[in-house]
């Protein structure tokens, strides 16, 4: 029988470990950027997700607005080129309703969810 230093140069089989773990940690390396990867897609994904749950109860709630309001009233004073001031109020409301709905009414991210809590640019223009 023989020894393992007769059947195995030690400096390849060395060699070998190395490389092999190299190859680990590139593999490693890939799987952490990859995860990181697949975190920021599935919090985008939630997100929108929110994002769209929120937009289908404006659609909703605006949708049984139309139906139960006449329209004959704004579109009248807009014809005629005059805003009333009722008209001013409910444009302040609309963006109030749009901020408690989850939504930044600021003009740094006008639109977008809010996810992070209170803005304080929003609400700083909504004391406006």
């Amino acid at each position: 029988m023989l020894s393992w230093g007769e059947t195995v140069d030690k400096k390849d089989i060395y060699q070998q470990m190395i490389e092999i773990e190299e190859q680990a940690g590139q593999l490693h390396d890939a799987l952490s950027s990859m995860k990181k990867q697949i975190v920021l897609l599935l919090e985008e994904n939630k997100r929108l997700s929110i994002e769209n749950q929120q937009l289908r109860k404006i659609l909703k709630r605006e949708h049984a607005q139309e139906t139960q309001e006449p329209i004959e009233a704004p579109v009248a004073a807009a014809q005629e080129g005059r805003a009333s001031t009722s008209q001013v109020g409910e444009g302040y409301d609309n963006l109030a309703r749009l901020y408690y709905e989850g939504f930044h009414i600021c003009n740094i991210n006008y639109g977008h969810l809010r996810t992070e809590g209170d803005c304080l640019f929003c609400l700083s223009f909504l004391r406006k």
